[in-house]
């Protein structure tokens, strides 16, 4: 796939070489359903795979001879954040558009609905989520929403599989809807003829820059009075369409309201977070990976290849080394694979999927906003943020959920630069413990104060600005076990597909490294510079080097050595600071991109470094 393109503009979108039918598009509002249409239409998940020139992730199918693509979720078509501006370069290539709506939320989804109806898009409607609308306290008028509309309106109960099938037989009748005549009068003639189609011209008239420079045009400056017009003619038609009842209020708008509210809020956040930490942090990633990772990946898997190979590769030699060494491709990547980052990846993709199918995770990321707002966040960044005291390659790759490359590189550079992972913090709480109480706030009052400044640093000096919290709020909601499940199983499966490679590439690294004295020669570098700049033991530089492959080794490295209360401090500030651990790199790398990736993994040497000499000049 072509990384060519920027996201800015238009990218050319590969098609399956068997698939030469039409374009057909899903759109919708977030957690609206999208995925379960996808794959009812598909049947299989085909292929999931970033898109040109970003890490926004899309998916792709066939349906008989039709192109199907799952669009990001999104509030309307523009251009202010990578989801945007990818479901954007997709829907004006589409053929026809699946437009799948939220009933409990008609006046929200339905302003994307009368956008891509102003495109002049052939569009089907799936009314989603109807069994809780029966459930409800309103009534929808189906018909009268379909005339108004000008288009198919679907009834649907997607997790059941009701209506999917009529939604598919409306696809070959899909049609343009009922336009806005005064756009319609703008838009023809003037636009089009130098667009060459309505969806573009509306995108260059709504002042969309990207969509306009690719065409050579100027982009225009009615986008205000576009949406205002929409927003009327959503509002008059939600009221047309819909019946309120008198009924007693839900459990779940109690919950709901419950969970936003400051006063109720901030303590339902600590409790779920606690929860989070506890099921990932401490019970997935100690007593699960320790299971997976010591009891069967190093006591039975390496053993029996190195067993396996004993007869066919010379001991100690160089082949021996890359392959089941202490760093070997087939032991420690397979190990770290299979017994570390799967249990990993699927505990949080597992709690994501309950938060997500919940009606949860929109309601935390809106209560923490405004403090996240300070590192040019917003509040979608507390899952990342906190899931990296856990394990920081899986806060790493929860930055998927920040809606900007600007907002997922602040975080990632917070997470490996100022983040201990859970088996790290474990070993420092012990060694801070054993020095008493009066130097440990001195340890945590360090590393935050590196987290605000790096965070305040990163905000000012990178280009850009980070996105608003654009964020819906669905109703509150009992997770479907197989909903669950499907998106767990999913995730970490194409999550696994793309992370292999990397971690394989990282052991053939430090294996080489090690097998040819490279490793060796590094630690003997440091020696001289801890002992004279960090003023602690010189031992500290071999554990400085088996932070390199593990975090955790490397603080647990620290406890062999006889340190006065502050060397201690100093050592365990610059091994929180230090860069990540092989696994966590590859991560890094998969996720960022190798200039990024490198920018972080050489600055936190640096930050580490720095900070602890001026530390220990201070106290030592």
């Amino acid at each position: 796939m072509s990384s060519e393109c920027s996201c800015h503009g238009r990218c050319a979108t590969p098609e399956p070489p068997s698939v030469t039918g039409r374009k057909i598009v899903l759109s919708g509002n977030p957690n609206v359903g999208k995925s379960v249409f996808f794959g009812v239409l598909t049947g299989i998940y085909n292929e999931v795979s970033n898109y040109p020139g970003t890490t926004v992730e899309i998916s792709r199918g066939r349906y008989r001879d039709d192109l199907v693509m799952d669009t990001p979720g999104i509030y309307g078509v523009a251009s202010f954040n990578d989801e945007e501006r990818v479901a954007r370069d997709i829907i004006l290539d589409a053929d026809i558009i699946v437009n799948v709506v939220d009933g409990m939320h008609l006046e929200r989804d339905l302003f994307l609905t009368q956008q891509l109806i102003d495109m002049g898009k052939p569009i089907v409607v799936a009314l989603n989520f109807m069994d809780e609308v029966e459930k409800s306290d309103i009534r929808l008028d189906i018909g009268k929403l379909s005339e108004m509309l000008g288009v198919t309106v679907v009834p649907t109960t997607a997790i059941r599989r009701k209506g999917l099938q009529e939604v598919m037989e409306a696809i070959d009748h899909a049609r343009p809807g009922r336009q806005d005549p005064e756009l319609v009068r703008l838009l023809f003639p003037s636009m089009q003829e130098h667009t060459g189609s309505q969806a573009e011209g509306l995108m260059v008239m709504e002042g969309d820059e990207a969509v306009a420079e690719r065409l050579g045009v100027r982009p225009g400056k009615d986008r205000e009075r576009f949406y205002l017009e929409r927003r009327n003619r959503v509002n008059n038609l939600t009221r047309s369409v819909i019946t309120e009842l008198k009924t007693r209020p839900r459990l779940s708008r109690f919950l709901g309201r419950a969970a936003v509210n400051p006063v109720t809020g901030i303590p339902v956040m600590g409790f779920m977070l606690w929860l989070m930490y506890q099921v990932i942090g401490v019970w997935v990633a100690g007593d699960i990976v320790g299971f997976t990772e010591e009891t069967v990946m190093q006591g039975r898997y390496e053993p029996w290849v190195r067993k396996l190979l004993a007869g066919v590769v010379p001991a100690d030699s160089f082949l021996d080394q890359i392959l089941t060494g202490e760093f070997g491709m087939l032991t420690m990547t397979i190990t770290y694979l299979a017994g570390l980052l799967l249990p990993l990846v699927l505990g949080f993709y597992l709690f994501l999927a309950v938060l997500e199918d919940s009606g949860y995770l929109p309601r935390l990321a809106t209560l923490v906003d405004r403090v996240m707002t300070f590192f040019g966040l917003n509040g979608r960044a507390v899952i990342p943020i906190i899931l990296g005291f856990g394990c920081v390659q899986l806060g790493t790759i929860t930055t998927r959920l920040l809606g900007t490359n600007r907002e997922k590189s602040i975080a990632t550079a917070i997470l490996n630069f100022t983040v201990p992972c859970s088996a790290q913090i474990g070993v420092i709480a012990g060694m801070l413990a054993a020095v008493g109480g009066g130097l440990a706030p001195l340890y945590v009052a360090v590393i935050f104060t590196v987290l605000a400044v790096l965070g305040t640093v990163l905000n000012k000096a990178l280009p850009g600005k980070s996105s608003a919290l654009l964020i819906d709020l669905p109703p509150m909601r009992l997770p479907r076990l197989d909903n669950v499940v499907r998106k767990t199983l999913t995730r970490s499966w194409y999550f696994m597909r793309e992370a292999t490679p990397w971690f394989l590439l990282g052991s053939f690294i430090v294996a080489t490294l090690q097998a040819t004295g490279g490793l060796q020669n590094w630690q003997k570098a440091l020696t001289p510079f801890t002992e004279g700049w960090l003023q602690i033991p010189p031992e500290a530089a071999t554990a400085f080097v088996m932070g390199l492959v593990r975090r955790d080794f490397g603080a647990a490295g620290l406890t062999e050595l006889a340190m006065s209360p502050s060397q201690v401090v100093v050592s365990l500030v610059v091994i929180t600071l230090f860069v990540p651990c092989i696994a966590s790199l590859m991560i890094l790398f998969k996720e960022r991109g190798p200039r990024e990736a490198t920018v972080v993994w050489a600055g936190s040497w640096l930050v580490a470094f720095l900070v602890g000499g001026i530390l220990s000049q201070a106290i030592i």
